[in-house]
């Protein structure tokens, strides 16, 4: 009996364990799942890129220039002004200094033919000379400052090392800023002052036709100002106007315009500035190496008698008939 009921458990116990088997098993086989691709329906940065000008997000600052996370734009910009700035910029100063240097060595300095008579004749007033110096040491200063932002990073950051070159970059912003706004009032009153002087007039295109005046051997009349002086002055004026306005719109970013406008600013503000620097530096040449006598006008006020008749013969005779000047006895009217 005993001996049954063993076989019975033994067997009781095997179908249990293949039952339990059999639940354990699954009937089919379960599906393969595929491994996740992150980027499957991601959009390209490209593709982000090309679908708006901007990408902006949502904020409740009121500040709504914020709300821009990336600007396009903004690579073509930086472009500009880390690439072609340079070499446009380098390109016109260094090319205007080359140029001016064969000059002086091919044409040399222009002398007074006639030598000096030891005469003056007053050319320009205290009060003229004052403007032209507070706009001219103004000039200077936002150049320099200027061209730091631009090859200050390239030139001097090496020379002098990061901490440095920090600490004279944020002083060179605040002059750049600052000096602006005498530079304006110079500006100002050189237009009040001149402009009247350099309307054109029917002896500037002669004295275009007969060289310039930079012909030793030939000496075209002029007035107070002469054809190639006033080209400068009106090329300055504009240049003048067109860095003080788009320098205010960067000196107050987005009062006027938005990011767009301001990048409009900045690239005429350096473009401008560049030729601007090229325009003096020829300025200053031809009143300093270029001209013998002609550095005096602005550093003394009066300028030598001969050489007012060799370059200015028409406002000399000008000054004489209003009295302002006088010539000695021995001495020969202007051409």
């Amino acid at each position: 009996m005993m001996s049954l009921l063993g076989r019975m458990r033994f067997i009781l116990g095997a179908l249990a364990i293949c039952a339990l088997a059999v639940l354990v098993t699954p009937t089919h086989a379960e599906p393969q799942v595929p491994p996740v691709n992150p980027q499957a329906s991601a959009i390209t940065e490209q593709s982000l890129l090309q679908q708006a000008p901007r990408i902006e997000g949502r904020i409740d600052i009121p500040n709504q220039t914020a709300s821009v996370l990336m600007q396009p734009d903004g690579r073509v910009w930086r472009y500009f002004h880390e690439v072609l700035l340079h070499w446009t910029g380098a390109i016109l100063i260094l090319g205007t200094i080359a140029l001016l240097a064969i000059a002086y060595f091919v044409v040399g300095r222009l002398r007074i033919s006639a030598g000096r008579s030891g005469i003056k004749v007053l050319r320009f007033s205290s009060f003229e000379r004052f403007s032209h110096w507070l706009t001219a040491t103004c000039f200077v200063l936002l150049a320099l400052t200027g061209l730091n932002i631009t090859f200050g990073k390239l030139l001097l950051l090496p020379l002098i090392g990061a901490e440095a070159f920090s600490t004279f970059s944020e002083g060179a912003k605040y002059v750049h800023n600052f000096v602006s706004f005498p530079f304006v009032l110079g500006l100002i009153l050189i237009i009040t002052i001149w402009m009247k002087d350099n309307v054109l007039r029917k002896v500037d295109v002669v004295w275009l036709k007969e060289g310039g005046g930079f012909i030793p051997s030939k000496h075209p009349t002029a007035g107070r100002f002469n054809a190639g002086e006033k080209l400068v002055f009106w090329l300055a004026l504009g240049a003048g106007v067109a860095v003080s306005v788009s320098g205010y719109l960067l000196l107050f970013p987005f009062y006027v315009t938005n990011i767009f406008g301001m990048q409009i600013a900045q690239g005429v503000h350096a473009v401008i500035a560049v030729l601007f620097i090229a325009l003096i530096i020829g300025h200053i040449y031809i009143g300093t190496l270029g001209m013998e006598g002609a550095f005096e006008a602005m550093g003394t006020g009066s300028v030598d008698l001969n050489w007012a008749k060799e370059h200015h013969g028409l406002w000399l005779e000008e000054e004489i008939a209003k009295g302002r000047a006088k010539l000695p006895a021995s001495a020969t009217p202007a051409e």
